[in-house]
């Protein structure tokens, strides 16, 4: 059987009535993994930022946050590569097996 993945902050599930709702009438075809409260080495964004941060905007200086803004959105675009987002899953220990 084919199973779809996804991670989640416990305290967001628990709010979400209708996606409890919506796991349920999945019988057991959705996995759900709760992270902990602080992990963010379980969090694959803090790898893409770290990366963005490290790479792509390591020597920026922005004079105004439209500039921040427009260096930031570039760089989430030229990361827009499946072996790089599959590398950030696999690092943060997510990957499903």
């Amino acid at each position: 059987m084919n199973h779809d993945f996804d991670a989640l902050e416990r305290r967001r599930f628990r709010a979400l009535r209708l996606m409890q709702q919506f796991v349920a009438a999945q019988k057991g075809r959705i996995h759900i993994e709760f992270l902990p409260a602080y992990a963010p080495e379980l969090n694959p964004t803090e790898y893409i930022w770290g990366h963005a941060k490290h790479h792509k905007l390591h020597n920026a200086y922005p004079n105004h946050f439209a500039e921040l803004k427009h260096g930031a959105r570039r760089a989430l675009r030229n990361m827009r590569r499946p072996t790089l987002i599959t590398a950030f899953w696999e690092q943060a220990s997510l990957w499903p097996e």
